[in-house]
Parts: C-alpha cells; structure tokens; sequence
C-alpha cells in the first residue's frame, strides 16, 4: 500500500511517501511561509524523485489535530483534493499520536505534549514496545502543573516528544527529552499511525481542533 502522508499542524511542513512499511522518501521544512505555498510543491517534487505519481498512491494521510487551525486545514484540504481526484482514500491522524510513533523505536512511556495557549498543553500519553505505540490517553489540554503531576505519577521514565517539553520544565517535570530529528511533528510518524489506522472515504477526514472552549 503506497501512503503519501503530510503534516501541517505546526511550524514544519513535511510530506512522506511510504508503501509496506519501507520509507521512499521524506520533506520537512521549518519555516515560517504559509504551508498553502509549499505543501503541494513539496508532495508533488517527492512523487517526482521517488518515480511515483500520485495516481498510484492508494492512501491519504494527514494529521487531523490539535494543532494550528489554519495549518491544519490545509492539510486536510489537501489530502482530500488528492483523493477525491483519484477515488482513493484517507486517513486521518492525531498530531499527538503522530509523535509518538516518531519514537516507536523506544521501549517505555511516551508523553506527546504540544504547546497550546498560556500555560496550557495539548498532550496524551502513549506506551511503546519498540515495534508498535499503544495509546493509553485520549487527546486532552491540560495545564503544565497537571501534565508534570501526571508524568510524575508514573513509576518509569517518560519520554515527552513536542514543543511542550520546556512548559513542562518550567512546571517542575522530570522526564527524558525525545532527540532533535525526532521532536516536532512529522509526516514519518503519520504514516506510520496510517499503516495501523483504517483508511476512510475522504469526506470523512475532518479535523480535531481539541481546543473548543475560549481560554484566559
């Protein structure tokens, strides 16, 4: 199965081309242009170096959420315009399980923390057994002071992943630090949620904002 998966919630722009669990190739840039000026250029470049089109890939993925409003509706917007076209399907990832597959490569527990308003996160918490990630919290956002306390309660190290981790330092937590190439969102880790997630009709991708209720 080809999957050509992006992520747009954040700062970084990044596309994957995967098929059967072998990587083709990757983009991700951080940058501050709008993601609607690179995206599609970005995908179309990595068909073009990878010798695929997009009318061979079967699967769409794009994170769905929490994360920037704007970003994430580009993304979405894009993956459904592409399967739409071709009658293929899609599938929709939360960001913050996106990051955790980033390190599934790990043993142990994983906290997926986004930065979200004030001192405010976005985070769930997920468990790795160096093959597969295993969520064992929904999406939530919570203060800083309640992830730390959560982080805390567990008698392991955690391993936070995303650009939550100094809020949670500044809150007082203790935790093990994902490495640089693995800490913000990634296309990688969407394809790889993507690989274990059942694909669905493209007017069914919608995107999970989290975030429902004004705050300060």
């Amino acid at each position: 199965m080809l999957i050509l998966s992006v992520d747009t919630s954040g700062r970084t722009a990044s596309c994957a081309l995967s098929e059967d669990g072998l990587l083709l190739g990757y983009r991700m840039l951080y940058t501050a242009r709008a993601h609607s000026q690179i995206l599609l250029p970005m995908a179309k470049e990595l068909l073009r170096d990878a010798g695929r089109t997009v009318q061979e890939v079967d699967v769409f993925a794009a994170a769905n959420g929490p994360g920037s409003y704007t970003g994430l509706r580009i993304g979405i917007a894009a993956m459904q315009s592409l399967a739409f076209a071709g009658g293929k399907l899609c599938a929709g990832i939360s960001t913050l399980e996106g990051l955790a597959w980033n390190l599934c490569g790990r043993t142990g527990l994983l906290c997926a923390c986004l930065a979200a308003r004030k001192d405010l996160c976005y985070c769930a918490f997920f468990e790795s057994d160096g093959r597969t990630v295993t969520r064992i919290s929904v999406d939530r956002v919570l203060s800083s002071a309640e992830i730390a306390a959560q982080i805390a309660s567990h008698r392991e190290p955690v391993m936070v992943i995303g650009d939550g981790a100094p809020l949670l330092e500044t809150a007082g937590a203790e935790f093990l630090t994902a490495p640089m190439h693995l800490c913000n969102q990634s296309a990688c880790g969407v394809a790889l949620a993507a690989m274990h997630t059942k694909p669905q009709p493209p007017e069914e991708l919608t995107v999970s904002y989290l975030q429902a209720v004004k705050i300060g």
